[in-house]
């Protein structure tokens, strides 16, 4: 009988073990579930985390990429990452060829969750753009190791993550739809109905995209049922390993989510490139960002293949672009300094002679050091007709000794 029951314990023990050497991400203690509080930027969701007991590095939570990155091999040779191999990959516009290193076995902290047995794909470019449409350092991303094994809620409203233990979310929370999700390398995708400017209705399997700054995006290449709608104007879409992404911007006449509707939502239509051949392979019409999830309360169960909705406190505002006609962007690195990367033609900023590079020096006679990224998005989105005044400062022939300061008022208007 002993020996019968030291065979068992050894059993478990092995059991216990081997579980442990399972790469994923883990509760440290032996609770129901745990929070995680995160800072959101235009409704991107950002932790700071611990690689290997380091200093906390701010990350984002991609639910639209599989690999766990981090930006800069400087910072990965700071951190004392040790490196097994060296690959190729190849940026979201499908042409830019991006080097890594392979770094195979990282700790990744979270507080009361823990990532173990980690890889890190550490880009040997610095890539740290995505400070530039943020408004804050991030230093690298949280793919699907994740979100692999537990439920997850995210509550955009809180600011607040619920980490499950796997099994502990038996059943449905009140007022959540439930949703069949499919998991696909990495990547998860549901259902979703569009009705288009056009009149016509799209069934359309779209990616959960946590990462993307965008609300809802079709790619047209994907299917000819997919129809541009005649008001429509030309922008940069977003910033992406691969670079900035450029397309059109204008609107469909709602989304529905498992029965919840939104109306008049902010579509991007992008421009095909290489990457789209990937796109197509999905069978994927296009994806949900943040500007979509983030009015949601939302629980993404992958072992289940489950996804649940409900509504958070801003699903009914209404979808509004920038009525500036300038694409703001901060300097890296830097105490709050911001310029303009794109100024669209014809728009407020544009007849008032703003030119890109050009750097704002004050909103509405405040210091930008003052101003967040966020408040500026808002503001600028604020309301039709209303007077912003702006304090510029124009370099001439790179030289940042060589400038002109000048003063201009626009007026927002609404160009989609």
């Amino acid at each position: 009988m002993t020996f019968l029951k030291s065979l068992i314990f050894i059993f478990l023990l092995m059991g216990f073990q081997s579980k442990a050497q399972v790469p994923g991400f883990f509760l440290k203690e032996e609770v129901k579930k745990a929070k995680i509080p995160f800072y959101s930027s235009n409704s991107l969701i950002i932790l700071p985390v611990s690689i290997n007991g380091n200093y906390k590095l701010n990350f984002l939570v991609d639910t639209g990429v599989k690999s766990n990155i981090l930006f800069s091999k400087k910072l990965g040779d700071a951190l004392g990452l040790e490196y097994s191999r060296r690959i190729n990959i190849v940026g979201a516009d499908g042409t830019t060829s991006i080097w890594a290193q392979v770094s195979p076995i990282n700790t990744i902290d979270m507080g009361p969750v823990e990532g173990k047995l980690q890889s890190l794909l550490v880009l040997e470019e610095d890539f740290l753009e995505l400070e530039s449409v943020i408004g804050v350092p991030v230093y690298g991303i949280i793919g699907y190791e994740f979100f692999k094994y537990n439920p997850i809620l995210i509550d955009y409203d809180e600011g607040m993550i619920d980490f499950f233990r796997p099994g502990a979310l038996k059943w449905r929370p009140p007022f959540y739809r439930k949703l069949d999700m499919t998991v696909d390398d990495g990547k998860a995708y549901i259902q979703a109905k569009i009705k288009q400017k056009s009149g016509s209705k799209l069934d359309a399997k779209l990616l959960i995209d946590t990462g993307a700054n965008h609300g809802l995006l079709l790619n047209r290449e994907t299917s000819e049922e997919i129809t541009m709608p005649l008001n429509f104007i030309e922008s940069e879409l977003g910033q992406s390993l691969g670079g900035v992404l450029y397309g059109f911007i204008g609107r469909v006449n709602s989304l529905s989510i498992g029965g919840l509707t939104m109306r008049e939502v902010l579509t991007s239509y992008p421009e095909e490139t290489p990457y789209s051949t990937v796109i197509k392979a999905t069978g994927r019409k296009g994806s949900l960002g943040s500007e979509v999830l983030g009015r949601t309360r939302m629980i993404l169960d992958y072992p289940r293949n489950t996804f649940m909705v409900r509504k958070g406190s801003t699903f009914y505002n209404p979808f509004e672009f920038d009525m500036s006609g300038m694409v703001v962007k901060k300097v890296p690195n830097d105490e709050n300094r911001y310029y303009v990367g794109e100024v669209r033609a014809g728009s407020p900023a544009y007849k008032s002679g703003v030119l890109p590079f050009d750097e704002i020096l004050s909103i509405n006679r405040i210091p930008m050091f003052i101003w967040e990224m966020t408040e500026v998005f808002k503001l600028f989105r604020s309301e039709e007709g209303r007077e912003i005044e702006l304090e510029m400062r124009r370099y001439f022939n790179n030289d940042l000794n060589n400038y002109s300061d000048y003063k201009v008022s626009i007026y927002l208007k609404k160009q989609i």
